[in-house]
């Protein structure tokens, strides 16, 4: 396992409650002259879904584990009938629970979030230099991606677009 003393003490501290310090661009090039050539490639097409890689195969469980979770209580929540997750975890079902109780979707977002963050924490454990820690913070990195395409202001804009069309149908009739 490689070490990584200089790459992982110099990369900006991730919060999933904060901005992305740099984009994932950014992040491989720091990486391009520090790791091999085989995990820069799993970096370079690393996605949230991926299952190669130190760390991504947990994270993977993980990931599909909260996403199976997501759309059994969305269905039934709908009426609609889905397969219950095989291996329920109850913290996993408790965090989607109140996500979808949330007020608005970016604070669900927010709540799933806090919650992978805290899960890739635990994948990462006392790992400190090494292949683990790097492709956490790639994940990690890659959520904070994700999560800036959630534009607040966009978001309600579109909202009172498609209501007013709507109502307007709603009148019209």
């Amino acid at each position: 396992m490689a070490a990584y003393y200089y790459l992982v003490s110099s990369l900006p501290e991730l919060r999933s409650d904060g901005e992305m310090p740099l984009s994932y661009q950014e992040f491989l090039d720091l990486c391009v002259s520090t790791v091999s050539e085989d995990k820069y490639r799993l970096l370079r097409d690393l996605t949230l879904s991926s299952t190669d890689g130190p760390l991504v195969k947990e994270w993977n469980r993980v990931y599909g584990s909260l996403t199976k979770e997501l759309n059994y209580q969305r269905s039934m929540k709908l009426g609609k009938s889905y397969p219950a997750p095989a291996n329920k975890d109850f913290m996993t079902a408790q965090v989607v629970s109140s996500a979808l109780a949330a007020k608005d979707p970016l604070e669900a977002e927010k709540i799933m979030l806090d919650y992978e963050f805290q899960q890739l924490d635990e994948l990462v454990g006392l790992h400190m230099f090494d292949d683990y820690v790097l492709f956490g913070y790639a994940v990690k990195l890659k959520l904070l991606e994700r999560q800036g395409c959630f534009d607040h202001d966009k978001g309600s804009s579109e909202f009172r677009q498609l209501l007013s069309e709507v109502q307007q149908r709603v009148y019209n009739l």
